[in-house]
């Protein structure tokens, strides 16, 4: 099993920003294709955006996209996601998930392979 760590989650008031970091000690995120999803108490988990590993494509989820911003860094292994103009129903635990198929550009659950423990991100006033 891949083991992938998230990190940046916290608290921050609407509007405010946020960046979360994935990161792996195990192969080079740029051969795999990265997502971040999210999952709120009592509902699914849902793809939030994710880049290939082929060719740094990327894609959003219609509820954050001109908000977030996906980017990876090669030299320090580690795909980010920035998060602007938060909003309280952006509250959820972040997970991380990467994939070998480097050309897989997706935001489903089942596609994904491997999986971080999640970081925690609440917006609230």
């Amino acid at each position: 099993q891949v083991q992938l760590v998230e990190s940046g989650g916290g608290l921050v008031q609407p509007g405010g920003s946020l960046r979360l970091s994935c990161t792996t000690s195990e192969f080079s995120l740029d051969y795999y294709t990265t997502g971040w999803f999210r999952q709120a108490p009592g509902k699914e988990r849902e793809g939030v955006s994710c880049i290939s590993g082929s060719d740094g494509h990327t894609s959003y989820a219609d509820s954050v996209k001109g908000r977030f911003t996906i980017f990876r860094d090669n030299a320090k292994n580690t795909v980010y996601l920035q998060m602007n103009s938060l909003k309280p129903e952006d509250t959820a635990v972040y997970f991380c998930a990467a994939d070998p198929h480097s050309e897989l550009l997706s935001l489903n659950v089942i596609d994904f392979h491997s999986w971080g423990q999640g970081t925690q991100v609440t917006v609230s006033s």
